[in-house]
Protein backbone atom coordinates (compact mmCIF):
# COMPACT_ATOMS: atom_id res chain seq x y z
CA UNK A 1 0.00 0.00 0.00
CA UNK A 2 1.55 3.45 -1.12
CA UNK A 3 -1.00 6.05 0.13
CA UNK A 4 -0.76 9.68 -0.30
CA UNK A 5 -2.66 12.52 0.56
CA UNK A 6 -2.82 15.84 -1.77
CA UNK A 7 -5.62 18.31 -2.53
CA UNK A 8 -7.34 17.55 -5.31
CA UNK A 9 -7.07 20.23 -8.21
CA UNK A 10 -10.69 21.96 -9.11
CA UNK A 11 -10.47 20.86 -12.31
CA UNK A 12 -10.27 17.35 -11.32
CA UNK A 13 -13.32 17.91 -8.46
CA UNK A 14 -15.75 15.66 -9.86
CA UNK A 15 -13.44 12.22 -9.54
CA UNK A 16 -15.04 12.58 -5.69
CA UNK A 17 -18.78 11.91 -6.99
CA UNK A 18 -18.57 8.26 -6.35
CA UNK A 19 -17.53 9.05 -2.55
CA UNK A 20 -20.03 11.62 -2.50
CA UNK A 21 -23.11 9.81 -3.66
CA UNK A 22 -22.21 6.72 -1.28
CA UNK A 23 -22.36 9.50 1.47
CA UNK A 24 -25.37 10.96 0.57
CA UNK A 25 -27.18 7.33 -0.14
CA UNK A 26 -27.73 8.04 -3.50
CA UNK A 27 -30.30 10.57 -2.48
CA UNK A 28 -29.66 13.38 -4.66
CA UNK A 29 -29.66 13.41 -8.74
CA UNK A 30 -26.04 12.73 -10.14
CA UNK A 31 -26.50 16.01 -12.26
CA UNK A 32 -27.66 18.19 -9.02
CA UNK A 33 -24.53 16.80 -7.70
CA UNK A 34 -21.94 17.82 -10.63
CA UNK A 35 -23.29 21.16 -10.92
CA UNK A 36 -23.07 21.33 -7.44
CA UNK A 37 -19.42 20.14 -7.08
CA UNK A 38 -18.39 22.47 -9.82
CA UNK A 39 -20.08 25.63 -8.34
CA UNK A 40 -18.21 24.94 -4.95
CA UNK A 41 -14.62 24.36 -6.57
CA UNK A 42 -15.08 28.35 -7.28
CA UNK A 43 -16.10 29.05 -4.17
CA UNK A 44 -13.71 29.08 -0.73
CA UNK A 45 -14.03 25.45 -0.98
CA UNK A 46 -11.00 22.91 -1.38
CA UNK A 47 -10.96 18.99 -1.48
CA UNK A 48 -8.22 16.41 -0.58
CA UNK A 49 -7.60 13.09 -1.80
CA UNK A 50 -6.44 9.64 -0.17
CA UNK A 51 -4.47 7.57 -2.88
CA UNK A 52 -3.46 4.40 -2.79
CA UNK A 53 -0.81 4.75 -5.59
CA UNK A 54 -3.38 6.68 -8.44
CA UNK A 55 -6.38 5.29 -6.99
CA UNK A 56 -8.65 7.56 -4.94
CA UNK A 57 -9.99 5.88 -1.95
CA UNK A 58 -11.08 8.30 0.60
CA UNK A 59 -11.69 12.54 0.33
CA UNK A 60 -12.58 15.46 2.85
CA UNK A 61 -14.12 18.78 1.48
CA UNK A 62 -12.59 21.81 3.18
CA UNK A 63 -14.44 25.11 3.59
CA UNK A 64 -12.08 28.46 4.14
CA UNK A 65 -13.44 31.35 6.09
CA UNK A 66 -13.43 33.79 8.62
CA UNK A 67 -15.66 33.16 11.50
CA UNK A 68 -16.08 36.70 14.24
CA UNK A 69 -15.97 34.03 17.13
CA UNK A 70 -12.76 31.76 15.62
CA UNK A 71 -11.14 33.98 13.07
CA UNK A 72 -9.84 32.33 10.02
CA UNK A 73 -11.09 28.62 10.40
CA UNK A 74 -11.43 25.51 8.21
CA UNK A 75 -14.73 23.61 8.32
CA UNK A 76 -13.98 20.02 7.07
CA UNK A 77 -16.92 17.84 5.59
CA UNK A 78 -18.06 14.76 3.71
CA UNK A 79 -14.94 12.97 5.31
CA UNK A 80 -15.38 9.44 3.52
CA UNK A 81 -12.32 6.46 3.30
CA UNK A 82 -13.02 3.10 1.32
CA UNK A 83 -14.87 0.31 3.30
CA UNK A 84 -11.90 -1.98 2.10
CA UNK A 85 -9.30 1.12 3.82
CA UNK A 86 -11.04 1.30 6.72
CA UNK A 87 -9.30 0.72 10.30
CA UNK A 88 -6.04 0.48 9.33
CA UNK A 89 -5.22 4.14 10.54
CA UNK A 90 -5.91 6.25 7.28
CA UNK A 91 -8.47 8.45 9.36
CA UNK A 92 -5.71 9.82 11.29
CA UNK A 93 -3.35 10.13 8.89
CA UNK A 94 -5.89 12.02 6.94
CA UNK A 95 -6.52 14.17 9.85
CA UNK A 96 -2.99 15.08 10.47
CA UNK A 97 -2.62 16.03 6.78
CA UNK A 98 -5.84 18.79 7.52
CA UNK A 99 -4.66 20.16 10.64
CA UNK A 100 -0.79 20.84 9.08
CA UNK A 101 -2.85 22.10 5.63
CA UNK A 102 -4.76 24.34 8.20
CA UNK A 103 -1.99 26.01 9.84
CA UNK A 104 -0.10 26.80 6.55
CA UNK A 105 -3.07 28.42 5.64
CA UNK A 106 -3.11 30.49 9.42
CA UNK A 107 -6.21 28.97 10.38
CA UNK A 108 -6.91 29.12 14.22
CA UNK A 109 -9.85 26.42 14.28
CA UNK A 110 -11.29 23.37 12.84
CA UNK A 111 -14.87 22.52 12.93
CA UNK A 112 -17.35 20.29 11.60
CA UNK A 113 -21.04 19.02 11.22
CA UNK A 114 -21.75 15.19 11.38
CA UNK A 115 -24.94 13.41 11.35
CA UNK A 116 -26.66 12.62 14.81
CA UNK A 117 -26.84 8.58 14.14
CA UNK A 118 -23.01 8.28 12.85
CA UNK A 119 -22.21 7.20 15.90
CA UNK A 120 -18.43 5.82 14.54
CA UNK A 121 -17.83 9.28 12.78
CA UNK A 122 -18.50 10.82 16.63
CA UNK A 123 -16.30 8.58 18.76
CA UNK A 124 -13.55 9.06 15.97
CA UNK A 125 -13.67 13.05 16.04
CA UNK A 126 -13.78 12.97 19.89
CA UNK A 127 -10.58 11.04 19.63
CA UNK A 128 -8.97 13.06 17.46
CA UNK A 129 -9.50 15.83 20.72
CA UNK A 130 -13.16 17.42 18.47
CA UNK A 131 -15.58 18.31 21.21
CA UNK A 132 -19.19 19.00 20.98
CA UNK A 133 -20.15 22.81 20.86
CA UNK A 134 -23.46 22.73 19.76
CA UNK A 135 -26.17 21.75 17.55
CA UNK A 136 -26.79 22.31 13.57
CA UNK A 137 -30.30 22.91 13.02
CA UNK A 138 -31.30 23.44 9.05
CA UNK A 139 -34.40 24.48 7.58
CA UNK A 140 -35.56 23.85 3.96
CA UNK A 141 -36.70 26.91 1.68
CA UNK A 142 -39.40 25.71 -0.34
Amino acid sequence: MSINIRIIEPSEILCILPFIQKLGHYSIEETVLRERLLEMAQQNYECLGVYDSDKLIGTCGLWFQTRHYAGRSLEIDHVIIDENYRNQGLGKKLMDFVYDYARNKKCNWIELNTYVHNFLSHKFYYNQGFVAKGYHFIKELN
